[in-house]
């Protein structure tokens, strides 16, 4: 990873994050909540929005897009941990919500992130067209056809009879992982009322592999370094990308997705450098 990638993953946190401050009110231990879940974080998916953007020759208009995708994603952070979910006490390095404050708070803050991903949207200096095209999109990402099913199938897995086969574990991590990813590679050419085509392979394929190293993380990893608890799938006898494919051919499938990844960006030419790079980033990052 050279040094560009990490200012571009700070710029694009500081931006998305600008756009989420500006829209909360000052004080309240709800809105508190939500910036204290919005804090820290890797800013891939705001970065994914940004260049996405620029390639489409509409960044100066990313930043409530790419605030929209944090917030979405803290909210779908918020939940994941909840006591009824998976149950963690520690999220990117620190005390969940619901440890910091109580459950109640931690499933308000959840709501109200959801509600102003799609606030920061319909708010933005967008054409109108553009603006119903990453609600609608948004919507169907983050609902039962993408994230939120593909939770639910997760959670559903863990009391089945039978562990899930290969082919399952993909479709799920397609929905509860991969949606958000491929829609915030996608948010350029939909801001520009463009194609999606070009950008959508790399989106997928930086998903999944982004899924597989999260699973080799969890085998590899330690809470400090990672910023949640590790060892929790192969406690629970849960099938993951590692426990059927094994370590090494987990890594080189998330290697080989990287490369089609890589591939697929192409035509953009040295525009999409970065893009390159945050691939790469995938499979070398410690959380």
């Amino acid at each position: 990873m050279t040094q560009g990638l990490p200012l571009a993953l700070a710029e694009a946190r500081n931006l998305a994050g600008a756009a989420i401050a500006g829209a909360l009110p000052e004080g309240g231990t709800v809105a508190e909540a939500m910036r204290y879940a919005c804090a820290g974080g890797k800013g891939l998916r705001a970065l994914l929005v940004v260049e996405s953007a620029r390639l489409h020759g509409v960044a100066a208009k990313a930043g409530p897009v790419a605030g929209a995708i944090e917030a979405l994603h803290a909210y779908s952070l918020i939940h994941d941990d909840l006591p009824c979910m998976d149950d963690d006490d520690l999220r990117r390095g620190q005390p969940t919500v619901h440890r910091k404050w109580d459950e109640a708070t931690a499933v308000l803050a959840g709501d109200a992130l959801q509600s102003l991903a799609f606030q920061l949207i319909a708010e933005a200096d967008l054409p109108a067209e553009a603006r119903v095209a990453l609600v609608q999109s948004l919507s169907e990402a983050a609902g039962v056809s993408g994230m939120v099913g593909g939770q639910a199938a997760d959670i559903a897995a863990e009391t089945a009879e039978a562990p899930l086969t290969l082919p399952q574990i993909e479709a799920l991590q397609a929905g509860k992982t991969g949606a958000l990813i491929t829609w915030s590679a996608l948010a350029g050419p939909r801001m520009a009322g463009q194609d999606t085509a070009g950008l959508r392979h790399y989106g997928d394929a930086v998903g999944r592999a982004f899924q597989i190293f999260d699973d080799i993380l969890d085998v590899e990893g330690s809470a400090e370094a990672v910023g949640k608890a590790v060892g929790k799938d192969a406690a629970r006898g849960k099938a993951t990308f590692v426990s059927l494919l094994g370590l090494e051919p987990a890594r080189k499938r998330a290697a080989d997705l990287v490369e089609e990844a890589i591939a697929a960006l192409e035509p953009y030419g040295q525009e999409a450098e970065t893009l390159r790079e945050l691939a790469r980033f995938v499979i070398a990052r410690r959380s």
